[in-house]
């Protein structure tokens, strides 16, 4: 009999590439399921008349999050046997997808390392995936690299992998990132409301959230988005005995959370990087600070604001840092 489960670390070498895991075409019933799951307020998210009237474009934006949920979701096939999702480095959304667009992913593996042998331990790798995702008419949707740590088939195993992670860059094409902005009318959104716009944002403030966010739903996003990582479905694959909330599921409550600070946030473009220090789990409260780090008004009106959250879990194991997260958001 063949056991399906996906390739330990061993299996993978670099320039292997996994493109088989179904596309997916967004449709209302997926930003509902998200949206539920998450509570995000994104605007244009929520109302396809507002959107329209933005974007130029009949139709309703597609969630940036509910778009990268899918991306990796689609990526696990290469990293079902996952034990923990380490970071992301320069994410850029090259399209802006609505509601009814279909997404396609590839990973690629980029770089592979063994971790050093540690006692009672078994042995463990790191592998840097590059993920790109096109739409039905294959143009660019995202690009960036994520890194999973999986575990060898021979717990005593040694590969000799040994490549530099710590050289894979944060840097992000902007331009390709705002070149999209350029028909956008962001003054429909200026108009329609009245909170804080780009203009009253400065470097340094900093918001401390009151009020935490549970987590719930977490292996019902993991399904959603196609995410067949075995630790967020089956409590008994990483050896806790509890299941591993999906690293997405963590990101985008810090992207609910900083949509709360600035309600009127037109959408997100681009990651610089994103860390998980600790693992999440179901029925966690997470709770966020979120800082302005720069702002960068752009030529045709409104600009980006590049944002730091940084995500606290408070749980059963007691309160742990979760994440810190560099993003590039675009307001009006």
């Amino acid at each position: 009999m063949s056991r399906v489960g996906g390739p330990f670390f061993e299996d993978l070498e670099v320039g292997q590439t996994f493109a088989g895991a179904p596309a997916v075409t967004l449709t209302a019933g997926h930003a509902a399921v998200h949206q539920a799951i998450l509570g995000d307020r994104l605007r244009l998210a929520l109302d396809a008349e507002l959107s329209g009237r933005v974007l130029g474009t009949p139709g309703t934006l597609a969630h940036p999050g509910l778009v990268c949920d899918v991306a990796i979701g689609q990526s696990t096939l290469a990293t079902q046997r996952v034990i923990a999702n380490l970071f992301y480095r320069g994410l850029v959304l090259y399209r802006a997808p609505l509601i009814v667009d279909t997404l396609h992913t590839t990973s690629e593996v980029v770089a592979l390392r063994q971790n050093r042998p540690r006692p009672g331990r078994a042995a463990t790798g790191l592998a840097a995936l590059r993920i790109r995702t096109v739409d039905q008419e294959r143009r660019a949707v995202l690009d960036f690299v994520r890194c999973a740590m999986l575990p060898l088939r021979d717990p005593d195993g040694v590969t000799g992998r040994d490549d530099e992670l710590d050289a894979i860059s944060s840097e992000l094409d902007l331009g390709a990132a705002t070149a999209m902005l350029a028909d956008w009318r962001l003054d429909e959104l200026r108009a329609s409301t009245d909170g804080p716009q780009l203009a009253d944002l400065s470097e340094g403030t900093t918001w401390e959230l009151e009020g935490g966010d549970v987590v719930s739903g977490a292996p019902e996003l993991a399904r959603m988005t196609l995410n067949v990582a075995m630790a967020h479905h089956d409590a008994s694959a990483n050896g806790s005995g509890r299941r591993l909330v999906y690293g997405g599921h963590t990101i985008g409550i810090a992207a609910s959370q900083v949509n709360r600070v600035l309600p009127d946030l037109v959408t997100i473009v681009a990651w610089h990087s994103c860390d998980h220090l600790a693992p999440v789990f179901e029925d966690d409260t997470l709770r966020s600070s979120v800082e302005v780090e720069r702002v960068e008004p752009l030529a045709a009106g409104g600009g980006l604001v590049h944002l730091r959250s940084r995500v606290r879990a408070e749980g059963v194991a007691g309160a742990n840092d979760v994440l810190d997260w560099r993003l590039v958001a675009v307001m009006a």
